[in-house]
């Protein structure tokens, strides 16, 4: 006599179907993501040098970030340093023509205008905070905004409102960069000549407004040396500011290279095969199909078809 169990082949039949159901939706999840796994837990073994990979990731990236920042902050920093240099350059000539046509004319003009020049530069704002104030970012490094104001104030260092706290920022391990100046350090030597020339403009050597005699060429070319050597110290500023920048441009594609890196060894570990998922996801769809056969054919299977 032949034996039917019908509740044991459905209970086979249906655990084939759902084995299969959970290999399809692994293969489709791995389609879909291009990943091995979603979360650490299903890379099992693997979760621990994947983690300690990640982290390594967020802290070279952490110094990449820190470091295009600062590119950009020193890109900023050369363009007030060229403004300052721009305007000892301007003094310098406007100096020289005086002395070269024994008249002062609009000199006192000139050097206001120039004034202006400089004082933007040492003023000049990144991301609304002040370049060269030091950590008092937020406050104007200067308190004077007119050569007769320059004049009038006590002395040339009661002028600047920095603090002494330059700006430094840590763009690798082990190394952090002083890339920033102060207004005091940048400004104090060229509006001490500014302020001595008004003086004089407004003391009883003066005025320098018309033909200039001996002693006013005298003390003319006395400023005019004075000022090549603040223009020779922005000058130097500025070449520093352009070493610095090349540095951080250095260490940056350095840290970038090794993001790279790792980016490839947590690829190996949790890149899914493409070929390898696509075909996993076909084989259990047929498996899928195949159990839901079996289960339509186990309807046929009855103890009534052997009772007909």
């Amino acid at each position: 006599m032949t034996r039917v169990a019908t509740f044991g082949n459905y209970q086979s039949a249906l655990l084939d179907l759902m084995t299969a159901q959970t290999r399809a939706a692994d293969a489709q999840e791995r389609v879909s993501t291009q990943k091995n796994a979603t979360d650490l837990t299903g890379f099992g073994r693997q979760s621990e040098t994947l983690t300690a990979l990640k982290g390594a990731q967020s802290r070279i990236q952490g110094f990449v970030d820190t470091s295009e920042a600062v590119t950009a902050r020193l890109t900023t920093q050369d363009i007030a340093l060229n403004q300052i240099g721009d305007g000892i350059a301007g003094l310098r000539a406007a100096v020289g023509n005086v002395l070269a046509t024994d008249s002062a004319g609009s000199l006192m003009l000139e050097l206001e205008g120039h004034f202006q020049g400089i004082r933007g530069g040492l003023t000049m704002r990144h991301h609304g905070g002040y370049l060269f104030s030091g950590a008092s970012s937020s406050t104007s490094p200067m308190t004077v905004t007119s050569l007769t104001q320059l004049a009038a104030a006590p002395d040339v260092p009661s002028v600047f409102a920095n603090d002494t706290l330059k700006t430094a920022s840590r763009v690798a391990e082990g190394t952090t960069l002083e890339t920033g100046f102060l207004a005091n350090e940048l400004g104090g030597e060229v509006l001490e000549i500014l302020r001595d020339i008004h003086n004089y403009h407004t003391g009883p050597n003066g005025p320098l407004n018309g033909k200039v005699n001996a002693d006013q060429k005298t003390f003319l070319t006395t400023q005019l040396n004075r000022l090549e050597q603040a223009a020779n110290g922005v000058i130097d500023k500025t070449a520093q500011t352009g070493s610095i920048a090349n540095q951080v441009e250095n260490v940056t594609r350095a840290h970038k290279a090794q993001l790279s890196s790792l980016d490839e060894l947590v690829g190996d570990r949790t890149d899914a095969d493409m070929a390898v998922a696509i075909t996993d996801l076909e084989l259990s769809q047929i498996a899928i199909q195949a159990s839901a056969q079996v289960i339509s054919q186990l309807r046929d299977a009855s103890l009534l078809n052997y009772l007909r």
